[in-house]
């Protein structure tokens, strides 16, 4: 059982995959960092009616709510460079990879069946029947004919 997970975990896909989450958590914060610390308080900065930021301030009966939208739009831009980032140094170079493995490969001749190959002895027989005089009559055309 513990050489099943050894070998599990030591898969060249599996340490590969690991490496990737690792990676991609630590730019996410990153770029989490940037919209969070740049982008959003230059939205903030937004002049609007209600002086605090981009956002709806509203009033309850006990509490008061802010909608925080530079929030939201923050939280969209950080996807977006995220996702940019995973296609076009992950999913872009892969997938070009693909192509061109695809296109080392050509397609040879198409294998004989068992049919073609059969019908090709068949016809070189033949003709090798014809070119010797006739002399070897084969066992399908009739072959010799017993005398009684």
């Amino acid at each position: 059982m513990i050489k099943g997970f050894k070998d599990f975990v030591l898969r060249g896909n599996v340490v590969d995959l690991a490496v990737a989450v690792v990676i991609g958590a630590a730019f996410s914060t990153i770029v989490t960092s940037v919209t969070q610390r740049i982008l959003q308080p230059l939205i903030n900065a937004i002049p609007t009616p209600s002086s605090t930021g981009l956002g709806v301030q509203l009033v309850g009966d006990k509490e008061s709510t802010y909608l925080d939208i530079a929030a939201v739009i923050s939280a969209t831009i950080n996807f977006l460079i995220v996702a940019a980032v995973v296609y076009f140094l992950i999913v872009l170079p892969l997938n070009t990879l693909k192509e061109r493995r695809k296109r080392g490969e050509e397609a040879g001749p198409a294998e004989p069946t068992d049919v073609e190959l059969l019908i090709e002895i068949r016809d070189l027989l033949k003709a090798q029947a014809q070119s010797s005089g006739g002399r070897h009559e084969s066992v399908a055309e009739g072959g010799p004919q017993s005398r009684s």
